[in-house]
Parts: C-alpha cells; sequence; structure tokens
C-alpha cells in the first residue's frame, strides 16, 4: 500500500501539471477516497484530510435505527459507484477551493526526483530536507528546441536559493506558506521587501483580499484588514484592474472595475502600520471610474493615462493626482496622442518622460511605443529599434535603471511568450528569454515587481490568466542591469530623433541567432577556457541545426496545411455549384408557380366580366317583367271599361253588338 500510494501521488503530480489522463490513476475495480470535509445531517464529520486507499463497497447496507453508519455506507456507496474521471475531478477540485497550497506540499514528499517539462528556459528548484537543512534540488531545464540540457553544476552552489545565479532564464523558487487564490487583473507593489497582493478577478468575481510575500523568508501570509472607525463606515469594495503604488507607509489603490462602480475614480489608502483601509478624500475634478488604465509615480504625482470606462468606452484621456494636495487636474497635451485603450503599459523615464506601450480596443491589439514630454506636455511617436514586440495587452512592465522590462501579455489568440527590455535612451528593443506551451509567464493580467535577491535587482512575477487562473511565483535574473546615465536627459531631442543605437555589448554576444550571455559566480573565474568556447559553439550550431529542423518541419507542416484547406476550397466549390443547380431547379418551379398563378388570375378576370353580363341580364329581365305587368294592367282596364259601357248604352237605346263593334273600330 506504501508503494501503491507514493505511485500515486507521482501520478497526481503530473496530473496537476495538466499532463497526465485522470482514468488511468484508479485502477479497475479500487476507487480511492480523500475525503477532505463532508458533513451529514447529524454534524458527522469524515476525516479531515487522510487520504486512506480502501477496496470497494461489500459491507451489507445498516439498519435504518442507525442514521450515522447508514449515512456512512451510503456515502462510500455513491463514490463507489462514481465514474473515475469525475471523481478526480470533484477531487482536485475540493483541493483547490480548501487548501490552494496542497500541491507545494504534496511535492516536498515524493521520494524519487522527477523531471519537469512544463514550459522552456525553466527551472525548478524545490526544496530538499536533509539533515533539518533546506537546499535548493536542480531539475532539469527544457531548452528551446525540445531537447533537455541538465543544468551545470558551476551554475548552482548548493546554499539555498540565495547563490542561484542562472541570468535571464524564469525559475520557480521554493516557496512556503498558504498561496493567494488564483487570479488576474490584481495590483502588486513592493515595500520593504516585501510584494503586496491585492484584488484581482478569479472566475468573473472581484477580490479584495490582501497578501504579502516576505522576499527575505519567501514566505507567503494573509494580511488582516479592516475598515477605519468612522461615523460613516467605508465600504472597501473588491476591485480588478485598478492599481497598486507604494506612498511612505501606504498601499494606494486608484481606480479600478467593480460590482456596483462609482461615477468617478476612486483612491482607497491602506496603511501597513495599523492595517486599516481608508477612502482618501480628493479635490477638482476627478476622471471617470475605469479599469485596465495606467498609473505612474513621478515625484509626489500620480500621472493616470487612459483606461476602459464603466461603460466600456475607450479612454485617452491624461490626469494628474498631487498626493500632497490630493488635487485631480486634466491635461490639456499637444502633438498626436496615443489612440484610446486599455491593459497597455506605461513607465517613466529620468523622471520626465512617460513612455507607454501596447494595449487594445475592443477589435485591436498594439504594439505601438509613445513618449510623453511632461515637461513641455507633448507626445510624439519614436522609431522602434531592434527586434519589434508582437502586438499584446494585459501585460506588465518594470524598470531597472534605462532598460524597461516588459512580460506576459496576448492576442485573444495567444499569450506573449516572449520577456522582452527596452532601453529607453535608444528605444531598442531585445528578447530576454522566451518560454513555450501555456506557462503562466504567457498570461494576461499578471503582475511584475522588482525584488531583491543577494543585492541584485530581480523581477518576480505573479498570477495571470492563460485559459486558466494562476497563483504561481517565478523570478528572472537579468544580465542586461545598465546603469548609465539616460542620454534622453542630456539630449531631449532623442525622443524624436533616434540616431544613437549602441548597445553595451561586454555582457554578451551573438553567434548567429543564438545569444550566449556571461554568468557571474562568486569565487569562481568568469573567463571561459577555450575548450569551453569551442564547447559551446558546438551547442550553438547543434541547437541552430535542430532549430532548422524544427523550422523545416514547420513548413512540411504548412505545405500540408495548405494542400488540405485547397482541398476544403475545392469540396466548398463543389457544394457551392450543387447549391446553385438547387437554386435554378428552385426558380424554375417558381416560374411554374407564377405562370399558373396568371392563368387563374385571367380565369377570375373572365368570371368577373360573365358575372357582370349575368347582373345586365337580370336587370333588363326585372325590366321586361315590370313592362309586361303593365301591359296586363292596360288590358284589364280596358276590359272594365268595355263592360261598363254596355250598360249605359243598353240603357240609352243602343244595342250592345252596336256598341261592341263601334269600340272595335
Amino acid at each position: 500500500r506504501i508503494s501503491q500510494f507514493q505511485q500515486q501521488r507521482r501520478q497526481l503530480q503530473v496530473l496537476k501539471r495538466g499532463r497526465f489522463d485522470p482514468l488511468r490513476l484508479i485502477p479497475a475495480g479500487h476507487f480511492t477516497i480523500f475525503i477532505l470535509s463532508i458533513s451529514v445531517s447529524l454534524d458527522l464529520v469524515f476525516s479531515d484530510t487522510l487520504p486512506a486507499t480502501i477496496g470497494p463497497c461489500d459491507v451489507p447496507k445498516p439498519s435504518s435505527w442507525n442514521p450515522v453508519e447508514q449515512s456512512k455506507w451510503k456515502s462510500w456507496q455513491q463514490l463507489g459507484n462514481m465514474a473515475t474521471t469525475e471523481a478526480m475531478r470533484l477531487f482536485v477540485k475540493i483541493l483547490e477551493e480548501e487548501d490552494p497550497g496542497w500541491y507545494s506540499r504534496a511535492s516536498n514528499f515524493v521520494l524519487e526526483p522527477t523531471i519537469d517539462v512544463q514550459m522552456n528556459h525553466y527551472s525548478n528548484f524545490e526544496p530538499i530536507t536533509e539533515n533539518g537543512n533546506s537546499f535548493a534540488e536542480t531539475k532539469t531545464i527544457t531548452a528551446e528546441n525540445g531537447s533537455l540540457v541538465q543544468t551545470q553544476d558551476k551554475d548552482v552552489i548548493s546554499e539555498g536559493l540565495g547563490s542561484v545565479v542562472i541570468y535571464d532564464t524564469w525559475i520557480s523558487p521554493p516557496i512556503t506558506g498558504q498561496n493567494p487564490k488564483a487570479r488576474y487583473q490584481h495590483g502588486a507593489a513592493v515595500v520593504q521587501e516585501k510584494m503586496y497582493i491585492y484584488g484581482g478577478n478569479h472566475n468573473g468575481r472581484y477580490l479584495g483580499d490582501l497578501h504579502v510575500l516576505d522576499f527575505r523568508s519567501w514566505t507567503w501570509s494573509k494580511v488582516g484588514t479592516k475598515a477605519v472607525e468612522s461615523p460613516s463606515p467605508v465600504n472597501i469594495a473588491p476591485c480588478a484592474g485598478h492599481s497598486l503604488i507604494p506612498w511612505g507607509n501606504k498601499l494606494l489603490s486608484i481606480a479600478g472595475r467593480m460590482k456596483d462602480p462609482s461615477e468617478t475614480i476612486q483612491v482607497k489608502a491602506f496603511d501597513l502600520q495599523t492595517g486599516t483601509w481608508s477612502m482618501l478624500k480628493t479635490y477638482g475634478k476627478p476622471p471617470v471610474s475605469r479599469g485596465g488604465q495606467s498609473v505612474n509615480l513621478v515625484g509626489t504625482t500620480l500621472v493616470i493615462f487612459g483606461g476602459q470606462g464603466a461603460n466600456r468606452t475607450l479612454l485617452n484621456d491624461l490626469y494628474i493626482l498631487d498626493l500632497e494636495t490630493m488635487t485631480w487636474d486634466e491635461i490639456d497635451v499637444a502633438g498626436v496622442a496615443p489612440s484610446p485603450r486599455s491593459d497597455h503599459a506605461a513607465a517613466v523615464h529620468a523622471e520626465r518622460y512617460l513612455l507607454v506601450f501596447g494595449g487594445s480596443s475592443h477589435a485591436t491589439f498594439f504594439n505601438d511605443l509613445h513618449v510623453l514630454d511632461l515637461q513641455t506636455m507633448e507626445w510624439s511617436k519614436p522609431a522602434q529599434l531592434g527586434e519589434l514586440p508582437t502586438p499584446r495587452a494585459g501585460h506588465a512592465g518594470v524598470t531597472i535603471g534605462e532598460n524597461w522590462f516588459i512580460a506576459g501579455g496576448g492576442d485573444n489568440k495567444s499569450g506573449a511568450s516572449k520577456t522582452i527590455v527596452l532601453n529607453m535612451s535608444s528605444f531598442v528593443w531585445s528578447v530576454v528569454t522566451s518560454v513555450e506551451g501555456t506557462v503562466p509567464l504567457a498570461s494576461e493580467g499578471l503582475s511584475l515587481v522588482v525584488g531583491s535577491l543577494k543585492g541584485d535587482d530581480i523581477l518576480v512575477s505573479f498570477g495571470g490568466y492563460n485559459g486558466r487562473y494562476n497563483s504561481e511565483v517565478n523570478i528572472l535574473n537579468p544580465s542586461c542591469k545598465l546603469n548609465l546615465q539616460s542620454n534622453i536627459t542630456e539630449a531631449p531631442s532623442a525622443v524624436h530623433n533616434v540616431t544613437n543605437t549602441t548597445r553595451d555589448l561586454r555582457s554578451e554576444f551573438e553567434i548567429g541567432q543564438g545569444k550566449i550571455r556571461e554568468i557571474v559566480m562568486d569565487n569562481v573565474d568568469s573567463k571561459p577556457t577555450i575548450s569551453e568556447c569551442e564547447k559551446t559553439n558546438e551547442r550553438i550550431i547543434a541547437t541552430l541545426k535542430v532549430e532548422k529542423q524544427e523550422l523545416e518541419s514547420s513548413l512540411s507542416e504548412e505545405k500540408l496545411q495548405s494542400l488540405q484547406l485547397k482541398q476544403q476550397l475545392l469540396e466548398a466549390e463543389t457544394r457551392n455549384a450543387e447549391l446553385y443547380k438547387e437554386l435554378q431547379s428552385v426558380r424554375g418551379q417558381l416560374g411554374t408557380e407564377q405562370s399558373r398563378c396568371f392563368k387563374l388570375e385571367v380565369e377570375v378576370a373572365e368570371l368577373r366580366q360573365k358575372l357582370q353580363t349575368m347582373e345586365t341580364l337580370e336587370k333588363e329581365l326585372e325590366l321586361l317583367q315590370r313592362q309586361k305587368a303593365a301591359s296586363e294592367q292596360a288590358a284589364l282596364n280596358a276590359k272594365q271599361r268595355q263592360g261598363s259601357s254596355g250598360v249605359w248604352g243598353w240603357l240609352a237605346g243602343n244595342p250592345p253588338e252596336y256598341t261592341a263593334i263601334d269600340n272595335h273600330a
């Protein structure tokens, strides 16, 4: 049973990474019961976290007089009859809801090391406990060409995470404590080597919790919050798409989407000392409420640009909030402003220039770069050099010196896999590293902050959404940390006319399309030997060959796809011809019916004429009948007159025959 349980534990790890079929986890005829919390009507609570492997339910049904045992038996019977796939999903779902950090702790009990092939350029360092000391375990890294490259011993000194000096590679550090709920469109800020995470969106629900990650111990903890006691209670509503800005001993939450949005932007403040939330009162004309805007701290002012209003109206207005007077000011700018957009990234260079990159409208994703001179308040669009990034929205960016690092984002089709950097003096883009597959670094709505590791500035990402909500923390130690004086401060005209594209390439050199970056080690000579250079060249050549093969394979796939599309087009044309024939047949039938209808209309017209003729005949017949009646009446009258004249004639001495003869005459 112990070996079986260990095997199922390893299989469950693979399932957690999304690369395992849950149908293979449970043997036929058996069922693995993991009961976290099941309450019955009699407050019966099963074992809280104890996993047990039990066979099928063959126990006779208890008596109905024992409701507790009957409830147990019924639950056991239902679990045993449940489909294995549904049972496994239910198990993982309950784990995620009850204990989001279960997997990070469960992985510590795996006896055999596993190979993590979740993503490229991704080193996993999981803690190994030995004699009470925690060490970082070196895992296999997947290169871009798909081959497995074992991490060299010279890259890592086995004294914990603090000694890891691998540059330009995203790694997942060992973290303790309970992870926050997976989310995206949250706010993140760093105060005194601690990263604070506030709000966000999970499954369409806005969050209002606050968590902190201590960079010194790499431990998560939840921050208890409360509202300021006042006669009128303050309602701190959960939100997403807001901006979190550190200001003194406070965290400022600006704007954001809420369930019941306000008419104007709200500014909330969290006091790190008292642990209380408050709503700050502002003056002037505040901007309309929005989400997906950019907020940057410049001196003692906040610069707010763009976003999407509560009625889904895209914005490109510019506002400034003076944090000393808490007064809003709408700025009238010169030049051509960026088109209305949201979910873009913005950075401030030399305390004078505001750079805006990317974002999206309702149907378009951008990769343009705009610069606002905060002294003249004039927009410009400089020429971008180097490897131009793909259009994206929902990305995050931070600055180190004159370098602007950007990670994540997407275009609703795929996530942006490349972590890029812009030299804000020369406007030259470079690729820091790239990941493959559906990984948190290729997510929309992730956060990116600057942390510290043994005195080095590192990039720390958290959360995001790429088809699933993430709660992972990843770090990257960039090699290009140039702290040179900005060329923009010396020559403001460089914003409009970029002529200096020279970069400091001392820390890297290019061979073909590959890059070899110098890895600086403590107490290790960084000068490579000739044999190491030859090996490096051979590795690069091998990598290029593999990439060539991949490109040829991709070309073959594209040709095959093209043939398939041609076949589909031919089928569509054939189907179109058949439909055209059917249309012609229907048109013929319609013509026949129209002819028939015309004939019927002619017959109806003829019948109407006959009907009118019959009416005329009826009128003539009626007239003849009247004439006949009149004639008969006249004859009757004449006969009556004849009879009266005979009597008077006889009295007068005239014989009747003579009177009749006279009348006849």
